[in-house]
């Protein structure tokens, strides 16, 4: 017997500018068929009122440890869902949630969280809880990137809390960086999908994803390789993955990898290539977010080159072409999906790539640019698409594409069956 006639989501609100966007995401979710029980800090109250959002809602929003009159967490009509003084507000609401969702979530709440203390409702309602739970960052740049948070949101995903990326946009006073609120169709999508109220986008399907940079050896110490640190292809198999598919990422870079991942570790351009063809066969798409290397040493020297030996010369051949491989044998309604990392003539470069290799999708992006290249948490790309269309996307974090992609990866795995059915 359920709890409750609809799924219940508390939603919590913390004290940050972003605060009435939480409008928005508590609409969306009412509008979805879902009961929306607001929860606002001390702080919330600073930037928008209960008011609001009690008339928005399922009920009216609670705000306070004491003194709250109990709104119904049961079915209507029973006699447990009269309304009354509520002793425990946090027990009753952490016991009838199918889901929390906090948004913004602030530095403060993410530490009080991490760190286990309850002092106002919303802490101690996280704490009273079984249910999952979404936080949903919101600070500025500075804040969000600081050590302490960012290991307060490790320590949360560690035990198994899920975590909705900020945007990259416009902040507080006018800066612009990392730390934006996502965007509340995305935030309320994402409660959805963990609710189970709405189908992934990816379920039932197979989705194979390559990352980071392949090492070519030249000696047993030297090696010839690139700067790629593999967020992006990381990203891309969380994206996946949280999109309901099955997920084998093969990576050459030593980062951390989301639950439910298959792992497989590759070193050189030769590996790689092994790895995905042996698994091509099982994938409805193959996302090729790794940077193969196009060249590697002809000889590789058995002991270690010295330098008193004179300055070597290492001659070059080229590495296999693990895309322009997969685009010639890709099955018929299979997904391939190419990067492009370019310094010039970006859609010229991506638009000849596309047709040379015979994909479906390439993602191309400017690596000389300082907030969209190499080993940074950000990227802004182009994406074309076998069928003509064309999308630049904003600046955004690498998380925020990679969900993007993987939309898109969807979007064509749907085209293709109906094209098959036709």
């Amino acid at each position: 017997m359920p709890r409750h006639d609809k799924p219940f989501v508390v939603l919590g609100v913390c004290g940050g500018i972003a605060a009435y966007k939480a409008v928005e995401v508590c609409r969306q979710l009412v509008d979805a068929g879902v009961h929306v029980a607001p929860v606002l800090t001390d702080d919330a109250q600073q930037f928008i009122g209960a008011v609001t959002f009690s008339a928005l809602a399922s009920e009216p929003a609670q705000t306070s440890l004491f003194g709250h009159m109990a709104p119904s967490l049961r079915h209507p009509g029973s006699a447990a869902s009269a309304p009354g003084p509520d002793p425990i507000p946090h027990t009753r609401l952490g016991q009838a949630a199918d889901l929390i969702v906090v948004a913004p979530a602030t530095a403060k709440l993410l530490g009080k969280y991490a760190a286990g203390i309850s002092d106002d409702l919303l802490s101690a309602t996280l704490l009273a809880t079984r249910a999952p739970v979404l936080v949903c960052p919101a600070m500025h740049t500075e804040m969000w990137e600081h050590a302490a948070v960012q290991a307060n949101l490790a320590t949360l995903r560690a035990r198994g809390v899920h975590v909705c990326e900020p945007d990259v946009g416009r902040l507080a006073g006018g800066d612009v960086g990392a730390g934006r609120l996502a965007d509340p169709a995305r935030i309320a999508a994402m409660a959805l999908e963990l609710l189970g109220a709405r189908p992934r986008a990816l379920s039932g399907r197979t989705v194979v994803v390559t990352a980071g940079g392949t090492r070519e050896a030249i000696d047993p110490v030297r090696f010839v390789g690139n700067r790629s640190s593999g967020k992006m292809g990381h990203a891309l198999a969380a994206a996946a993955a949280r999109a309901g598919a099955r997920t084998v990422l093969i990576t050459t870079a030593a980062r951390h990898v989301a639950g439910g991942v298959e792992v497989v570790r590759v070193e050189s351009a030769e590996e790689m290539h092994d790895a995905v063809m042996a698994r091509v066969g099982e994938a409805d798409a193959v996302i090729m977010a790794a940077a193969v290397a196009d060249f590697r040493p002809k000889t590789v020297a058995a002991e270690k080159m010295k330098k008193s030996q004179g300055v070597p010369e290492i001659v070059l051949e080229p590495t296999v072409d693990i895309l322009a491989a997969l685009g010639r044998t890709k099955r018929p309604g299979q997904v391939v999906v190419g990067f492009a990392a370019e310094t010039e003539r970006l859609r010229d470069n991506a638009a000849a790539k596309l047709v040379a290799k015979r994909v479906d999708l390439i993602v191309a992006n400017d690596v000389s640019a300082p907030d969209a290249g190499f080993e940074v948490d950000t990227n802004r790309a182009l994406l074309l698409d076998a069928n003509g269309a064309v999308e630049e996307t904003p600046l955004l974090t690498k998380d925020a594409l990679a969900a993007l992609v993987v939309d898109r990866v969807a979007d064509l795995l749907g085209g293709h069956e109906n094209d098959q059915l036709t």
